[in-house]
């Protein structure tokens, strides 16, 4: 890659409510799934990093959970993670859903920016789902709370309009160095991402009572002789319905989420992947430092 002269970089922090499509958004820009994306609240649990390299500028995008009023230690841990990543950064994004009114977790984020020394910009997504008056009136809505230095409505499944979001940062980035090789897209070591993966499928197949309530934890992961790669996983769940649950009728549902998940995984790794699924109930891990610690939370 020919770097340009005035080469720019910078870090930028993604904040929102949860389920606003942060990682949809990140997902579209870098091309390539790095942060797991369901239809269920607080699916990002670690802050992740995602780089966005091309010949004229570096961003790297800070994909954070999202913020929200803690109920646990996890959920402390994952809000006190995306405040923090807003002391680090070149700018934010701060990412809403144009189809939903401003609310009060909009309101606690609001809160958090006003203590930010840098550019915050309002990134309206799924306006796809919006009429033009409808778009308008969310602007305005935001706007009414907070000095804005841009706003950039988007569609991040259709990925509509995320060329202009690039380029509104390069204007604000300063000049600088690349920090990461450009062939780099994530700091997430390959474990964290298979674990999440794995999080992904049981958070798309399984009811409203199993989300929150499982981590999972890859034990093992090894080349054969024969050149696959054997992983072995353990899902913690906190209560036996809820082991029943993922395990389904006769192991069917664990034996689907094994094949999704392998699917992905064989992607990501560019290999042939044996994935051995076991599941364990672990009665209140997220309320236990211990736990958290050992499965990456820290």
């Amino acid at each position: 890659m020919n770097k340009s002269e005035h080469f720019k970089s910078g870090f930028v922090a993604v904040v929102g409510r949860p389920n606003v499509g942060k990682s949809t958004m990140i997902n579209a820009l870098i091309g390539d799934k790095i942060a797991i994306v369901s239809d269920k609240a607080q699916t990002t649990r670690n802050r992740i990093i995602c780089v966005y390299t091309d010949e004229e500028k570096q961003i790297v995008f800070m994909d954070t959970p999202g913020v929200h009023k803690p109920k646990h230690k996890l959920g402390e841990f994952m809000v006190e993670a995306a405040i923090e990543s807003l002391k680090e950064t070149e700018a934010v994004l701060f990412v809403v859903a144009g189809n939903e009114k401003r609310g009060p977790g909009d309101n606690f984020i609001i809160e958090q920016l006003k203590r930010v020394k840098v550019p915050v910009f309002l990134v309206v997504n799924k306006i796809d789902t919006l009429q033009k008056e409808q778009l308008l009136e969310a602007i305005v809505s935001y706007q009414d709370a907070y000095p804005f230095a841009g706003v950039i409505p988007i569609s991040a499944k259709n990925k509509d309009n995320l060329e202009e979001l690039l380029n509104v940062l390069s204007t604000n980035l300063p000049e600088g160095p690349q920090y990461f090789p450009e062939d780099m897209i994530t700091d997430q070591p390959e474990r964290l991402i298979i674990s999440d993966i794995v999080r992904e499928k049981i958070l798309l197949s399984t009811r409203d009572e199993i989300p929150h309530a499982i981590a999972v934890d890859v034990d093992e992961m090894k080349t054969r002789d024969d050149g696959t790669t054997y992983i072995r996983a353990t899902i913690y769940c906190e209560r036996d319905s809820q082991k029943g649950i993922i395990i389904g009728k006769k192991g069917a549902l664990l034996k689907q989420l094994g094949a999704e998940a392998r699917a992905d995984i064989q992607k990501l790794l560019a290999t042939k992947v044996y994935l051995d699924l076991w599941v364990k109930v672990k009665k209140d891990w997220r309320n236990k430092s211990g736990m958290l610690s050992e499965l990456g939370y820290k």
